[in-house]
């Protein structure tokens, strides 16, 4: 991933990716020119530090939201608040926000709850390891389990889905109903990369069809709603299980918050013990703990060792981050180990090999700087606003039993008590 990252920057053929992402996407195919220029608009246009930060409003709204449900739903009697369906729900908001629209492009009468079905099936299709992948002549199976079938009707609506989107969008340009810079979506990015493209033809722009931005959408979706809502779910159920490091973040939000109706993002940079326990949730349940594979694109070696040609080649992040040798006590949950940490106050990208939640070189995740604020607000707030514990009359600590997906995730949902602390 670092010193010969470009002979192990390609990928080999996921069928499931193929038939849901349309085979154009950013993180399944190949590495080749659509892959660079992509990966350029995702970097330059779609997640760079100023697009990021044009969503503020969007991610400080949906935690309001959020935190105003669970206020609405804990109850006096001590009733459990479904604390996992609350931050898929924060989750699915500010990611299809992002990629489509404000908040009235999917609400509950036009299709928000079509949008949580459809990709919780696009979702679980897309974790799925299809037996024709590495036994092609046995492909035959994966159609008569319904795979197949499965695959080709969550890709049919899903499609349609896309196609209204990218239509309103086009509609609303006609129309001259511009929105600024500050509120432009990701499909609206993705057709200003085309029309400058188009402008300076034959200067090098690239153009992408329909299918391309759908394509490229879907990852972002895809990426960005699994890994934040398993992570924090993750962090809510360590921090239930070390009600010690609970009180101690908790008491650092409401000293940085004071008073406050809320925590914004102003507040997140003070927050150091919070990003320590986000970091250690990475590493000890990392999102991913098998990385999407890579394929070598040439001969080569590594460590003393010759890789031929269109090797597949899967990193465990799951062992790097439980490696005794790096990691005093690897397998308990010790956010203290981050707090002399240079780089506390980072996620940086493939900068840490210890511990690689979001890859690394090439073929690291560009969405950190996307995910990370959406992180920390949520957990900030949840912890600002609500004491939590275990329903009375169960066990005094929670299951952490995993399900594999795309994702790992907590196996039980998580229902919790919630007991409000901040002024209403």
């Amino acid at each position: 991933m670092k010193t010969r990252d470009l002979a192990f920057a390609s990928r080999p053929r996921v069928r499931m990716a193929e038939r849901l992402v349309y085979g154009r996407d950013m993180a399944f195919v190949p590495y080749g020119e659509h892959w660079r220029q992509a990966r350029r608009v995702c970097v330059l246009h779609l997640l760079s530090h100023r697009r990021v930060q044009s969503f503020r409003h969007a991610r400080e709204q949906e935690a309001a939201a959020m935190v105003d449900r669970v206020r609405r739903r804990a109850s006096p009697g001590g009733d459990a608040v479904n604390v996992t369906a609350l931050i898929i729900s924060y989750t699915n908001g500010i990611i299809s926000r992002a990629a489509f629209g404000d908040e009235q492009s999917f609400g509950q009468h036009d299709g928000g709850e079509e949008l949580t079905e459809l990709f919780a099936d696009f979702e679980g299709l897309l974790g799925t390891v299809t037996i024709g992948d590495f036994v092609p002549w046995l492909a035959w199976v994966d159609t008569l389990m319904g795979l197949d079938a499965r695959a080709a009707r969550t890709s049919a609506r899903m499609d349609a889905l896309l196609e209204r989107v990218i239509a309103e969008h086009r509609q609303k340009r006609r129309d001259g109903r511009w929105e600024d810079d500050g509120h432009r979506d990701f499909v609206d990015v993705m057709l200003d990369v085309n029309e400058e493209a188009e402008k300076n033809a034959g200067g090098g722009g690239v153009m992408f069809d329909n299918v391309a931005i759908k394509a490229i959408i879907l990852d972002m979706f895809a990426a960005a709603t699994d890994t934040t809502y398993t992570t924090l779910v993750w962090a809510m159920a360590e921090l239930i299980n070390h009600p010690q490091e609970m009180r101690k973040v908790q008491d650092e939000i409401r000293g940085a918050v004071g008073g406050g109706d809320s925590v914004t993002e102003d507040h997140l940079p003070k927050l150091r013990y919070l990003k320590c326990v986000i970091k250690e949730t990475f590493r000890l349940r990392t999102p991913l703990p098998l990385l999407l594979p890579r394929e070598t694109m040439e001969d080569t070696e590594l460590l003393g060792y010759h890789v031929p040609a269109r090797t597949r080649v899967i990193i465990n992040a799951w062992a790097i981050a439980r490696d005794p040798a790096a990691w005093e006590l690897p397998e308990e949950f010790v956010p203290e180990r981050f707090a002399g940490d240079d780089l506390t106050t980072d996620y940086l990208l493939g900068q840490d090999f210890r511990f690689v939640p979001f890859g690394a070189g090439r073929r690291g995740c560009p969405g950190v700087g996307f995910a990370v604020p959406a992180m920390e607000l949520a957990l900030a707030s949840l912890l600002y606003h609500f004491d939590w514990e275990l329903p009375a009359g169960g066990p005094s600590k929670l299951e952490m039993d995993e399900l594999n997906g795309l994702s790992v995730r907590l196996k039980t949902t998580l229902n919790l008590v919630a007991k409000p602390r901040s002024p209403q």
